[in-house]
């Protein structure tokens, strides 16, 4: 069987976004694969209230195409109570000073969660 160029890159690139998702939703789901960071105005918060909104991040599964276009889990807008929250996942390279080269690469990748407010994004 000879598989097209076409074809192979389609898979390739459908592996890699799959990595990424994987990488991002333990990162969200256990906090384990990068760090995590909450503005001053979640950590303002009372701690019952961040427990709630870390538990509700890491539940957190309405992905679609409106708050996920690209598939990789790495941003979404939430309520937990009545309070809006946001939290967006990015790639730096190790020394995060830079995008990562690779985000589908945790050897070259730092990823950074961060929690806030809308107000504050």
């Amino acid at each position: 069987m000879i598989c097209s160029p076409e074809r192979v890159d389609q898979a390739g690139v459908a592996d890699r976004k799959t990595r990424i998702r994987t990488l991002n939703d333990q990162l969200r789901q256990t906090g384990v694969g990068g760090r995590m960071v909450m503005t001053a105005g979640v950590a303002a918060l009372p701690a019952h209230d961040i427990a709630a909104i870390l538990l509700a991040i890491a539940n957190f599964d309405a992905f679609d195409q409106d708050n996920d276009p690209w598939g990789e889990h790495d941003c979404a807008l939430l309520h937990v109570g009545e309070r809006q929250l946001f939290f967006k996942i990015d790639c730096y390279d190790r020394n995060l000073a830079n995008l990562s080269p690779d985000p589908a690469d945790p050897a070259v990748t730092i990823r950074v969660m961060t929690v806030m407010l809308p107000e504050e994004y």
